[in-house]
């Protein structure tokens, strides 16, 4: 294995486990806490000190991912994006992720902003900002489950997916 593909690997594994990670945390975790955090009146820990750090590992967590992907794809990047033959699987997983880093940066975050008071807003403002980012993470996680797969089904697991 070449060193830089042999980084760019590792550096794609472990900036995907955090994103998605952090994405199965929000989902699955900090959501539910948060309700029964807010019914008891100690939502100000988490929407204070632990909500924006999270989202700051996901939101570069996502890019880092993404970026190191691309590398480890190098040339063959062109012809997974625009899912040339024999590149399908791959290119259908790169283009969940994509859609799932644009969701990050382009719906969850600018909403969160909003509903965590990182931005001046109203309260209808920041109660429409909430459901757009619980719905595009929600979206993300359903996402991930094909994206995942499809990123196993490149190349050195083609057979074992798809039996050629």
């Amino acid at each position: 294995m070449e060193v830089v593909p042999g980084i760019a690997r590792w550096i794609h594994f472990l900036a995907g486990f955090m994103w998605i990670g952090l994405l199965y945390y929000f989902n699955f975790v900090q959501a539910p806490a948060l309700k029964d955090a807010q019914s008891d009146g100690t939502a100000a820990g988490i929407t204070k000190h632990v909500a924006p750090r999270a989202l700051f590992y996901f939101r570069w967590a996502a890019v880092v991912t993404w970026l190191a992907g691309a590398a480890l794809l190098g040339d063959r990047f062109v012809d997974t994006f625009l899912l040339a033959e024999g590149y399908e699987a791959m290119g259908f997983g790169v283009w969940l992720g994509t859609i799932m880093l644009g969701n990050v940066w382009g719906i969850i975050w600018p909403s969160q902003k909003k509903v965590l008071g990182i931005v001046g807003c109203t309260d209808e403002e920041k109660k429409v900002a909430s459901r757009k980012a619980f719905l595009a993470s929600r979206l993300n996680t359903m996402l991930s489950i094909p994206m995942l797969f499809f990123m196993a089904g490149g190349w050195s697991h083609h057979s074992v997916y798809f039996g050629f």
